[in-house]
């Protein structure tokens, strides 16, 4: 099914990607992974429930975790997109290691007071931060483009069962014999997936000619996003589900501690059913999409997470909260694995990782500024009614569903298109000279400048998210028909590349019917720098 639209074809079972044994053993490392990393979690936000402001400083392991993928995703993705993918996320697991091991010993030693916590805790989100991007753009390597879809809920799958299988260790081993065996255990894990990384040999090199600059590719990434209607619009459903989300999440150790006097193992249990309703949740995704439209299951889902914050938050009976959170963590991941897919499918192949690096910042920010604001309000108003209000929010925001839907895709040609002819300059300008200004010349008749006008608002987005960073049309006032179209790309090493790759098929078909509008062909001119030194120094932010 697309993302707005009607019931489609039956999908690809979510299990497919794992007759492919090089996604199947890194599928299984990264499963070892996610455990340790869940392990490393509740070790620590369980070393500070007795401490002073407890509420907040639990809160704040879920924050500390989280706000480096908010701060880094974004230059995370630009080195995914421009360096060897393998060896960066081979380099970032090393460096969990070490973190992992200097926690392990502190922690065993007496030696671990909140603050130092926490910031190990930072730098575990640092290594998350790096890892995510890299290994999201790595995935359409891996599998087939018809069970990219499948991949996604499979990576979904591997976070819930770590979700579940991860505290309920750490709880066990937490109550023998403290957090420390649980970090060793984690530091164990993040070695695993090194060395699989490490061992996998991808079949074939990436095809990038010339790496692009970082501060260049930075920028293109935020273009892209600033730029796309349809990215917009995901980016805000996931949004708007995940900051009332984040609450569950969040207090979920002081309910299981002040409001069902459970201890370590009994917090275990409780994210153990939402993880198992998160398993059962990637496992359906499928079934569900061939029965509900996409917007129809935000909208239950929504209301199904809203109402299990409201039990959570009114009910001390422990099968009870058990039993509502299960359908949570079904409909977490049939939410956000749903989102995550129509990212990954809708996002080019060049600025793949930058704008799935984007979505991991909203997932991430969502969830760490959401974790504090209800910390904090839990603290001033109590446990209860900062979950109370957490579930009122969740249910509001799956009515904006039917308000603000999730774009329908059908028919968005997404496939790579060179089409532009070939460059024919008096000489080769150096690819660091810039700006360059692009003038296009269209001739219009009368009746079809009405067409020609909305035809080129398609135009526009599609030369601002491939490299134009100013955009404009104008009328010349000499020649009543006559229209000229002008936009800034802020290097010729960037408009090489909207020759050489950005373009897809829907761009290709937003320029065709501007032109079949036109009179004969357009005339076009590349204007460059006269002096040796940038014709323009501050790029338009529009």
């Amino acid at each position: 099914m697309t993302a707005g639209g009607d019931i489609a074809e039956r999908p690809v079972s979510a299990w497919s990607p794992l007759r492919t044994a090089v996604y199947r053993n890194l599928w299984l490392a990264l499963l070892a992974a996610n455990i340790g990393t869940w392990m490393q979690t509740v070790g620590a936000q369980w070393l500070l429930i007795n401490e002073p402001n407890a509420s907040t400083l639990v809160a704040l392991v879920q924050t500390a975790s989280l706000l480096p993928v908010l701060l880094l995703a974004l230059p995370a993705g630009a080195l995914a997109d421009t360096f060897d993918r393998r060896h960066l996320l081979v380099s970032v697991q090393l460096f969990l290691v070490v973190v992992a091991v200097g926690l392990t010993l502190l922690t065993a030693a007496g030696r671990m007071p909140p603050a130092l916590l926490l910031t190990l805790t930072f730098a575990f989100g640092v290594g998350q931060a790096l890892t995510l991007p890299a290994w999201a753009a790595v995935i359409p390597e891996l599998v087939p483009k018809d069970q990219l879809r499948a991949a996604s809920a499979l990576g979904s799958i591997s976070v819930n069962v770590a979700r579940a299988v991860g505290p309920a260790v750490a709880g066990v081993l937490i109550s023998r014999s403290g957090p420390a065996p649980v970090f060793g255990l984690n530091a164990l894990a993040f070695l695993v997936f090194a060395l699989t990384l490490w061992r996998w040999r991808p079949a074939r090199a990436r095809a990038v000619e010339v790496p692009e600059r970082f501060t260049a590719a930075l920028r293109a990434g935020g273009r892209y996003v600033r730029h796309s209607p349809i990215v917009r619009r995901l980016l805000r459903r996931a949004l708007v589900f995940l900051v009332p989300g984040s609450a569950l999440w969040a207090l979920l150790p002081l309910v299981a501690h002040r409001r069902l006097g459970l201890g370590s193992s009994g917090y275990g249990l409780l994210l153990a059913a939402l993880g198992i309703g998160a398993i059962l949740g990637g496992v359906l995704l499928p079934w569900v999409r061939t029965r509900l439209t996409a917007n129809q299951f935000l909208l239950v889902a929504g209301v199904l997470f809203g109402a299990a914050l409201i039990v959570v938050a009114t009910v001390r009976a422990v099968p009870v909260v058990l039993g509502a959170l299960l359908p949570a963590g079904l409909s977490w991941v049939i939410v956000l694995a749903n989102v995550n897919a129509e990212m990954q499918l809708f996002l080019p192949g060049w600025v793949r990782a930058r704008g799935l690096a984007v979505y991991q910042v909203v997932f991430a920010g969502g969830q760490a500024v959401g974790a504090f604001a209800w910390g904090v309000l839990a603290d001033v108003a109590g446990l209860v009614d900062a979950l109370v209000v957490a579930g009122g929010l969740m249910l509001v925001g799956s009515v904006t569903s039917q308000i603000w839907p999730l774009p329908d895709l059908r028919g968005v040609n997404k496939d790579p298109a060179t089409y532009w002819p070939r460059l024919q300059l008096a000489h080769e300008p150096d690819p660091r000279v810039g700006p360059v200004l692009v003038v296009v010349t269209y001739a219009v008749r009368r009746e079809r400048e009405r067409a020609f006008l909305d035809a080129m608002d398609l135009v526009r987005g599609s030369r601002q998210r491939t490299g134009a960073m100013r955009w404009g049309l104008f009328r010349e006032g000499e020649v009543p028909d006559r229209f000229v179209e002008v936009y800034l790309v802020p290097s010729w090493d960037e408009h090489l590349r909207q020759h050489g790759g950005r373009l897809t098929g829907a761009d290709r078909e937003a320029e065709e019917r501007a032109r079949g509008l036109a009179e004969g062909e357009p005339e076009v001119r590349h204007l460059l720098p006269a002096a040796a030194g940038p014709a323009l120094t501050e790029e338009d932010t529009v």
